[in-house]
């Protein structure tokens, strides 16, 4: 079960956006695990992807793609990677776009394909072909949460979010949907992310606006370290509100609200990991930039004696200290660095605080979330990451993945 999340019950329209989702027998039996989103002539599409140099068919297919054309359909399979899959995977995909676009009336280069689940195996094209009529037949743009179904592996709750802000007296909206529980460190994990707006915006601003909220929120986060061949973040922007994102202020309220919804599917995200029961916020303060920040936030977060310690509860901050120490910072003063759980002062200037308690330290990590902080004592910079604890059931879920 996700910690602290519930999951979802109902997301927004977006006038412009329609969705769809069946059964392809893709891998799973039962459910849907095949999607299309189709995408209103005149909106425009920006798409972070992964940095994996292995990088999935579907990656490289779409990514050509979205250079030549605005896109109206984006297509995508759960259950099948389709990465490590040679000339084969890449003539997978494009046979998937291209017999989409004839069924469709529309240019191959309008169709981006995505793909999450297992590596290694071809694509099933037929089965994903023979569903096309009933993907056109049943579009409908009060599908977004079975659309977030459809795109689940190893999730136990479906991932999404709808936020509205106001420009000049006019609402605006937002909704995403994201699927990510294991393989989860993006570098822009195996992550997919599909979010939608209603606002009119320039291509370069939508490209700009997508890749700060992507560095502010998926590219936060980190599950097991693993970036994964996949991932692909993608924000289309249908204008059908008729609101015009262009001057500062209104530019800055969009951005806001886009950010807001990345960091809270992020989140999600983390708090869905594979087997996790901590939500745990790394937080590195008086940095001397934020690249060092993050340095030693990933080293303290993807060490797995920290992970187990928060998994068992035990407040082992000896190898918090450790993992800092070991991060790489050149001339680290140890004697200015400070160590909190929340606000329970662990290490004060590089050695024990005076008044640190097992007992105030239990406290703190027998909660659910809490927040690992460290002041380095070297300058203002800070930043923050989210991830959570390594458990049984992490090793019994990858152990398992492919039986």
């Amino acid at each position: 079960m996700a910690v602290g999340f519930s999951g979802i019950t109902h997301l927004t329209a977006i006038p412009g956006i329609r969705l769809s989702s069946v059964a392809a027998g893709i891998r799973y039996q039962n459910r849907d695990d095949l999607l299309l989103i189709e995408i209103s002539e005149g909106s425009q599409c920006a798409a972070v992807f992964t940095r994996n140099a292995f990088c999935a068919a579907p990656v490289l297919v779409a990514r050509k793609h979205l250079e030549n054309d605005q896109p109206r359909y984006l297509l995508i399979n759960s259950g099948n990677a389709n990465a490590g899959t040679g000339a084969p995977g890449l003539l997978a995909a494009e046979s998937s776009c291209a017999v989409l676009a004839e069924s469709a009336g529309c240019n191959m280069q309008q169709v981006l394909p995505f793909s999450t689940g297992v590596i290694g195996e071809q694509l099933p094209v037929e089965r994903i072909t023979v569903s096309y009529p009933a993907l056109l037949q049943s579009l409908d743009g009060e599908q977004w949460l079975a659309a977030a179904r459809a795109i689940m592996t190893t999730d136990t709750l479906p991932k999404g979010i709808s936020l509205n802000a106001e420009i000049n007296g006019t609402p605006i909206h937002i909704t995403g949907i994201a699927k990510g529980s294991g393989m989860i460190r993006p570098d822009m994990a195996t992550m997919l992310a599909f979010l939608a707006t209603d606002v009119q915006l320039e291509s370069a601003v939508l490209n700009a606006c997508l890749q700060q909220a992507v560095d502010a929120s998926f590219n936060r986060i980190t599950v097991d370290g693993d970036t994964s061949t996949n991932d692909s973040c993608v924000l289309i922007a249908s204008g059908q509100s008729g609101v015009s994102v262009g001057d500062k202020d209104s530019l800055a309220i969009f951005r806001q609200l886009l950010t807001d919804a990345c960091v809270q599917l992020a989140q999600m995200i983390v708090r869905d990991g594979e087997g996790a029961s901590k939500f745990v916020t790394v937080t590195v303060e008086q940095g001397q930039d934020s690249a060092e920040c993050l340095q030693v936030a990933y080293t303290i977060a993807h060490s797995p004696l920290v992970k187990t310690a928060l998994f068992a509860s035990d407040p082992n901050w000896g190898r918090i200290l450790a993992a800092i120490g070991r991060a790489g910072i050149e001339h680290l003063q140890i004697d200015a660095v400070d160590l909190y759980l929340d606000d329970v002062c662990i290490v004060s200037k590089g050695a024990v605080a005076e008044d640190y308690s097992e007992q105030r330290g239990q406290a703190v990590f027998d909660r659910d979330e809490f927040t690992i902080r460290v002041l380095l004592g070297r300058g203002k910079a800070v930043e923050s990451i989210w991830t959570c604890d390594l458990s049984h059931d992490y090793v019994s879920i990858n152990a398992d993945y492919r039986s």
